[in-house]
């Protein structure tokens, strides 16, 4: 441990602070696993008997990150979405362990716990790495995967992911928090979301003030830059595992139909790497957005939605898909051009 860092804060630190924000038609309880307390937000199904959905969020984020494309998807699936330990309402893990190793665990304990499996998994950035670990090695656990902008490893990653990258370096959290020590949570939030959105005019002044009323709640956590920066870490390591426990190669061993959406505006995973996840799972359906950045279930919910009823209707859940349909080329021409318009 570097001489900077502090010690991972135990879960039963638990600060007052005000409580997250529930939307209208949601419900958010806690669930104790063992070495593990998740928060887990749901949107109660349009009826009965609709086919279980897990949703994982990426680094920084939280379950809120979800609500639009549950809310268009509640005629479709039951769905549940997830605060990672240390993120949303989530407090940190026991061991403090915030691999990708550690928080594929974490879903993996909640899916067997909760005997919902499997699940129409969806996964975004850090949460697409993590499905895609899901997904490889308790297939049993997962129906269908659908990954926005998963953060797989890159050979030459982009510039704008680089900071990103670089706060899972010791002592690079402590000299960022000094220098920004004066920035308004309305900075904060603006520069994040200049970075995640391919178009941040998107977001409407009630969401910017949520945001907002979010990162100065998390900004009291004593655990907020202990989990951003051991999750980056971890993902960061993750990059650079080869063999069985290489992200790439897990990938190939993904056995559930997988659609992935990728954003032509993407400043943190490049666009240039949705070619080669297609590639990579052997079942897939690819959804291009020239015009979206990182979030496309935030900024396109609609059309992300829809891709998904597509993916959807292909598999036991829905109507089987007729014989030689191509679904891959399929989803990218008819659904990529449109939504970037």
């Amino acid at each position: 441990m570097s001489s900077t860092e502090l010690p991972p804060v135990p879960a039963t630190v638990l600060p007052k602070v005000s409580p997250v924000r529930v939307a209208e038609g949601e419900r958010l309880r806690s669930v104790g696993l063992p070495g593990v307390t998740l928060s887990v937000r749901s949107r109660p199904p349009a009826r009965e008997g609709l086919p279980p959905a897990l949703f994982v969020h990426g680094l920084g984020g939280s379950s809120q990150n979800w609500s639009a494309l549950m809310e268009r998807l509640d005629e479709v699936v039951d769905g549940e979405a997830v605060d990672l330990p240390g993120f949303g309402d989530s407090p940190p893990p026991d061991d403090g362990n915030y691999s990708i190793t550690g928080h594929a665990r974490a879903v993996i304990r909640y899916l067997d716990a909760a005997g919902r499996g499997p699940v129409h998994l969806f996964g975004n950035s850090l949460g697409g790495a993590i499905s895609t670990r899901v997904a490889a090695v308790r297939p049993d656990l997962v129906r269908t995967l659908t990954l926005v902008s998963p953060a797989l490893p890159e050979l030459r990653v982009q510039r704008t992911a680089v900071p990103t990258g670089l706060l899972g370096v010791p002592g690079v959290a402590a000299l960022f928090t000094r220098v920004t020590k004066e920035w308004t949570a309305e900075q904060r939030v603006r520069g994040v979301m200049a970075l995640c959105y391919g178009d941040p005019g998107r977001v409407s002044a009630e969401a910017f003030g949520h945001a907002v009323d979010e990162l100065e709640r998390r900004l009291q956590l004593p655990y907020f830059w202990d989990a951003m920066t051991r999750s980056a870490r971890g993902l960061v390591n993750a990059y650079t595992l080869g063999g069985q426990q290489g992200l790439w190669r897990q990938a190939e061993r993904v056995l559930a139909p997988t659609l992935l959406v990728y954003g032509g505006r993407d400043q943190l995973v490049g666009f240039r790497m949705a070619q080669k996840a297609a590639r990579a799972f052997r079942d897939s359906r690819l959804l291009t957005l020239p015009n979206a950045g990182h979030v496309a279930m935030m900024e396109y919910p609609d059309t992300v939605a829809t891709a998904f009823r597509e993916l959807l209707a292909g598999t036991a859940d829905g109507a089987i898909a007729p014989p030689g349909n191509d679904s891959r080329a399929a989803a990218g021409a008819s659904t990529g051009t449109s939504a970037g318009s």
